[in-house]
């Protein structure tokens, strides 16, 4: 097929040489002018015509080769699967941001509460969007290939599969080859799983990352003949283990079955803000909402009705009932704390967060966190940092300003002793304060 692509090349170029001529003519004024002609003439070829030719070369590239492949085949394949998803995507971008900027200007950014909703990649670092993070996480994970397969190839296995059924499957049965491999070192069969086999095809290969982590444990690609076919087949053999391959190789089984995804993390975007009146006054951008713009707007024009509704007589279920569903509009949450001294400490949090959770947030942002303190919702509802209550079931969403009081008590116990009120907010935070708009 390359070679059929290549006479056609030539073909072409033979044709467009021009008329012939013979070999004593004078020819160099000629050619100079011929030259010219057909630069000028010549155009660059057409996006369509570049595409054809870009996915005529990709389909002699894909033409299955007799080679053996390695590990490295395996993640430069992922590689290009990464980033064939990020171009398709490209335009679904642009669409996104245009959408967005249809429910909220780019001009009205500046008066919401919060720029927007981030995550933090726990393999980089990086501060993304929520369009952003999954491809960022898959990348940083392919990166990891050259510092530490094994690992790098059981965060592929736990993260880049949806179905976490399918995942444990394939888990059990690679964790059954390790098993009967290190039962059975010497006997061949045990090291040499067939790529054709029913199990393997069905449970095995379909899931991304399973084969580059047999690679890594150290199986190799072989083609071998089998009986009663004409082509070879292909097989991932293990040469025979030491006993330190065994041992290596069970480690390496076990952080398989301790793999957990790899998540970005949300977020919480902590800032402490001046005394204000505005302190509860919540501007929320439109990635809170577990709505799409067309059921945002439906529920807007939906609201008088609500109200006449809430004239109703209802029994306590109903009015549980629609309180639930308003609940379940909001992915995030947005609390503010109000301090003794009258600055504001924020942060976001997902709807589902216990309140354990918001209590450690509070305290990581004092100086003097270790003294006991509470914490009181709208209406008086005092919070239990022991309780195992989500956020929305504290009806905390999806935005709350939050009352801060040290625990009496031990002030009263602190203020006898002749101690001193505790600090508030941690240097870092003070740096950092803004004033409410």
């Amino acid at each position: 097929m390359k070679k059929f692509f290549e006479d056609i090349k030539k073909d072409i170029k033979f044709k467009g040489a021009g008329p012939g001529k013979k070999l004593t003519e004078e020819s160099s004024h000629h050619e100079v002018v011929q030259s010219s002609s057909s630069k000028q003439n010549r155009r660059p070829p057409s996006q369509g015509a570049q595409m054809a030719g870009a996915a005529a070369l990709a389909r002699i590239e894909q033409q299955p080769r007799p080679k053996v492949h390695t590990s490295q085949d395996a993640i430069r394949n992922q590689v290009k699967k990464e980033l064939e998803a990020e171009a398709a995507a490209l335009a679904g971008k642009d669409n996104a941001a245009t959408a967005e900027g249809s429910k909220v200007p780019v001009k009205d950014r500046a008066c919401l509460s919060v720029s927007g909703v981030y995550f933090t990649c726990p393999l980089t670092g990086a501060t993304l969007t929520k369009s952003e993070r999954e491809a960022h996480i898959k990348e940083a994970i392919l990166m990891r290939f050259e510092e530490d397969a094994v690992e790098a190839s059981v965060m592929m296995m736990h993260t880049f599969n949806k179905d976490r059924e399918k995942v444990k499957v394939a888990v059990d049965i690679i964790s059954k080859y390790v098993d009967n491999i290190c039962k059975n070192p010497t006997e061949e069969k045990y090291r040499k799983i067939k790529l054709s086999n029913k199990v393997f095809q069905e449970k095995v290969r379909p899931v991304d990352g399973s084969r580059e982590f047999l690679q890594a444990l150290g199986f190799i690609s072989v083609m071998f003949p089998v009986e009663g076919q004409e082509e070879e087949e292909e097989f991932l053999v293990l040469p025979e283990p030491s006993s330190d391959d065994l041992e290596l190789m069970k480690e390496q089984r076990d952080r398989l079955l301790r793999g957990e995804p790899v998540r970005a993390q949300l977020d919480r975007q902590p800032q402490a803000f001046r005394p204000s009146p505005n302190a509860q006054r919540f501007e929320l951008p439109p990635e809170f909402y577990n709505l799409s713009a067309e059921e945002l707007k439906k529920e807007q024009l939906q609201r008088s009705d609500l109200v006449e509704k809430n004239a109703m007589l209802r029994t306590k279920a109903m009015r549980e009932k629609e309180e639930q569903r308003e609940r379940r509009k909001y992915n995030y949450t947005l609390l503010r704390v109000r301090l003794p001294d009258g600055n504001l400490l924020q942060g976001m949090f997902y709807a589902w967060d216990r309140l354990p959770l918001f209590f450690s947030f509070v305290r990581e942002s004092l100086v003097d966190g270790w003294q006991p303190f509470e914490l009181i919702a709208p209406g008086g509802q005092k919070l239990q940092e022991s309780e195992e209550a989500t956020l929305v079931e504290c009806n905390l969403v999806p935005a709350a300003l939050i009352t801060f009081s040290w625990d009496a008590a031990v002030q009263a116990d602190i203020a006898a002793a002749g101690g001193k009120s505790p600090a508030l907010l941690k240097p870092e935070m003070l740096e950092n304060i803004r004033s409410l708009s």
